[in-house]
């Protein structure tokens, strides 16, 4: 099996900049491509990203490009785009790079229209490409700089999830590999939506009590959506799961959280992207085709479109019917 000397990251946004200096400091060649030619331009002249992480120097090994062709002759990719771009990016990579080359998904989200998860996006846009997932707790700021995290990144096969973790880890980037790609990505994906709620929490000044209950019962659902879909347990409760959700449902460096903080405060939003808000709609849907009880993601989506007032939420939440905590929903 390859050593992986040469990553592409495909997308030079915060993440992907954040990842091709992990990356590098793992002793990696890494090229990093943006799709706007002038964003490339300026990233090779300041070796900084001032439009994704200004400030942040990029690291010696990554070379900045805006041509997917300087791509074909990586070992692995990462594909660091949002998840409602990665099947149009991973066709085009399709075309580029050779067959049986590792495409590792690091978006957190699921596809509207379809249900797909990320995994198999890749799988249906480019067939040819090998399919894997990279998540957790990890803040872009945090990964640029050299700050401890620890994320997991998972394949089907084991050999091949285990040696890109050792290809891509350091000191400071400690990755645990894992064959539970669908329990990866359901981690990501729906901790996104919960961490809206818990801005909302936050934004209307509910309390610290509140902000763990709905943080707690908010995994609840998780685990209840990773079950009917075939998650591992093990995965739900480790990094890409539990730890994803507490990072991310903690504070404003996280979008999703930050979304939820205007919405509960009454104030405009920042427009950063925000994966959960995209991801609601259809994690509620899929939930309710497995018979999967999820009100606060429920509520998250009825309030995102409109249908529902975030004090109506609160008091439909609040009224639920009492019952044991192991009952279930």
């Amino acid at each position: 099996m390859s050593d992986f000397a040469r990553i592409g990251v495909v997308g030079a946004g915060a993440w992907g900049t954040a990842l091709a200096n992990a990356a590098a400091r793992a002793g990696r060649t890494v090229t990093l491509w943006s799709r706007d030619p002038a964003a490339a331009a300026q990233m090779t002249a300041m070796r900084e990203n001032p439009r994704g992480l200004p400030g942040v120097a990029l690291e010696d090994a990554v070379q900045p490009t805006a041509d997917l062709a300087d791509l074909a002759d990586c070992d692995a990719l990462l594909l660091v785009v949002p998840a409602q771009a990665c099947g149009p990016v991973a066709a085009a990579l399709g075309e580029k790079v050779p067959p049986g080359t590792p495409l590792v998904s690091c978006a957190k989200g699921i596809e509207r229209g379809t249900g797909a998860f990320m995994s198999e996006v890749i799988a249906r846009a480019a067939p040819d490409l090998i399919p894997a997932v990279l998540s957790g707790p990890s803040f872009a700021a945090d990964v640029a700089r050299g700050l401890p995290t620890a994320v997991t990144l998972a394949a089907v096969d084991t050999d091949l999830a285990r040696a890109l973790a050792a290809a891509l880890g350091s000191a400071s980037f400690r990755l645990y590999h894992s064959a539970d790609v669908r329990g990866v990505e359901i981690g990501g994906a729906a901790k996104n939506v919960l961490a809206i709620a818990a801005g909302i929490v936050a934004g209307r000044r509910l309390g610290a009590s509140a902000g763990a209950a709905i943080t707690a019962r908010g995994f609840a659902e998780l685990l209840r959506f990773g079950a009917a879909f075939g998650a591992r347990s093990e995965t739900l409760t480790g990094l890409s799961g539990l730890g994803d959700l507490i990072l991310t449902a903690s504070g404003p460096q996280s979008r999703n959280f930050a979304l939820g903080l205007a919405l509960g405060a009454g104030t405009a939003a920042d427009g950063k992207l925000a994966e959960g808000a995209y991801t609601a709609s259809v994690l509620v849907a899929m939930a309710q085709t497995r018979g999967v009880d999820m009100p606060i993601c429920a509520a998250v989506e009825a309030v995102l479109a409109g249908r529902l007032s975030i004090e109506a939420a609160i008091e439909a939440l609040m009224a639920r019917p009492q019952r044991s905590e192991t009952a279930g929903p």
